[in-house]
C-alpha cells in the first residue's frame, strides 16, 4: 500500500490527484490517507509529527511525504529506506527524525523522471509514481542513485508546538517518555503540570499529558489550549525548573 502524509488539506483537487496518480501507476494498489493537514510550509515541524504518527509503518507499505515549499527548486527528491520500509519525498528534512530513530538507513537521489513533470506538483508527478513502483517490486537502484542519507543534525526531539488539532490541543515535538514523570512544561506565560487524561482535572484546567501518539501534548479540559494559552505552531516549549 501507499501511505500519504501531506500539508495539502482536503479542499481542492490535490489529494484526489495523488490517488489518481497511484491508480495510473499501479491499478489496484491500496492507498491510505494518513493525514493531509501537516503544518503548511514547515518541513521541520512536520518531520517530528510524521515520526510520531507513522510509527509502526507496516511491512511492504511505502510512505509518500509531501511538505515541500521548495518544490521546483534545486532540492533533491529522495527515496529513503528505514529498516526495510521505504519513504519517498523531498530532501528537506522531512524524514530526519524517522531516520534518526531507525537502526538501518539507506537513501537514493531519485533520477527517474516521468514524461511530464510539473514545476509545482511533484507529489502527483514524481513522488507517487516512484512510490507505486517501489510498492510493486521495482528496486530503488532502478529509480535513483545511492547516496548517504542527508542528515541535517536536528535534535532528537523538538521543543516547540508542532501541530494544533481541531480541539485546540497542542502537540509538541517532545516524546513524553523522554521527560521526567513530574516534569512541568512552560509554554507562553504558563507552567503546566502533567496529568494522565482530560477527565482527571476540572473543566477549564490546562495541563500536559502523553498523548496517543507518544508526544507531550498541551491541553485544556473541554476547551482550546491554543486559544486560552495563545499557542501556535512554532511556539517554544521548555521544561520548567
Amino acid at each position: 500500500m501507499l501511505i500519504l502524509f501531506t500539508d495539502f488539506g482536503l479542499d481542492g483537487p490535490y489529494v484526489g490527484q495523488l490517488h489518481l496518480a497511484a491508480a495510473r501507476a499501479a491499478p489496484g494498489l491500496a492507498v491510505l490517507d494518513l493525514m493531509h493537514d501537516a503544518p503548511a510550509f514547515d518541513p521541520q515541524a512536520s518531520a517530528y509529527l510524521l515520526a510520531a504518527v507513522a510509527a509502526g509503518l507496516p511491512p511492504g507499505a511505502v510512505l509518500v511525504g509531501v511538505v515541500d515549499p521548495g518544490v521546483g527548486s534545486a532540492r533533491r527528491a529522495l527515496i529513503v529506506e528505514l529498516d526495510g520500509r521505504f519513504c519517498v519525498g523531498p530532501d528537506n528534512g522531512l524524514f530526519e527524525p524517522l531516520a534518526a530513530r531507525a537502526a538501518r538507513v539507506r537513501a537514493w537521489n531519485i533520477t527517474w523522471r516521468p514524461e511530464h513533470l510539473s514545476a509545482s506538483f511533484h507529489g502527483r508527478d514524481l513522488f507517487v509514481p516512484v512510490a507505486a513502483r517501489l510498492a510493486t517490486g521495482t528496486a530503488p537502484d532502478a529509480l535513483g542513485e545511492a547516496i548517504a542519507f542527508p542528515s541535517r543534525g536536528w535534535p532528537a526531539d523538538l521543543a516547540r508546538v508542532i501541530y494544533l488539532d481541531r480541539y485546540g490541543n497542542a502537540m509538541t515535538g517532545l516524546r513524553a517518555d523522554t521527560l521526567p514523570a513530574d516534569a512541568r512544561l512552560r509554554a507562553g506565560d504558563r507552567v503546566l503540570s502533567r496529568a494522565r487524561t482530560f477527565a482527571d482535572l476540572p473543566e477549564g484546567a490546562a495541563f500536559w499529558y502523553a498523548n496517543s501518539q507518544g508526544l507531550a501534548e498541551i491541553a485544556l479540559n473541554r476547551g482550546s489550549a491554543a486559544a486560552a494559552l495563545g499557542l501556535a505552531v512554532g511556539t517554544p516549549v521548555e521544561i520548567a525548573a
